[in-house]
């Protein structure tokens, strides 16, 4: 079993006791993203599409830091402070994903750190 720790400067510094991903052997862990610009590390500005845009931009960089991409995301989780974004999580979604799509779960959340309104992790698997 090989173990690689992943990070990137295009996406924040972690911000806890946690790298931005861990790849073993071909599969990538990749931890909570949230709505932080990486080179201020504070919350961007605006509605919840902007915060969903930027989560999405987040773990983009650390996919690709680990040799990856979407395409390679097999489990996406999303936590959400309010369930009600979740059509528009569907809908920006849809522009960095393609069918076929990774396995997700959508998970309603009492609060998410610096209190943005959403927050995603996922698993990638490499196969390239």
């Amino acid at each position: 079993m090989s173990k690689q720790i992943i990070s990137t400067p295009l996406a924040p510094a972690a911000i806890g006791t946690y790298s931005q991903a861990v790849k073993v052997d071909n599969t990538v862990y990749l931890s909570g993203q949230i709505a932080l610009d990486p080179d201020t590390m504070q919350v961007v500005e605006g509605d919840i599409s902007v915060q969903i845009r930027r989560v999405f931009d987040n773990l983009k960089a650390v996919a690709e830091a680990a040799g990856g991409d979407f395409s390679d995301i097999v489990k996406l989780n999303v936590f959400l402070t309010d369930l009600g974004h979740f059509p528009i999580v569907n809908e920006i979604m849809a522009e960095y994903f393609q069918q076929p799509y990774p396995a997700r779960a959508a998970v309603g959340v009492a609060a998410l750190p610096r209190a943005v309104g959403v927050e995603m992790d996922g698993v990638m698997v490499l196969t390239k």
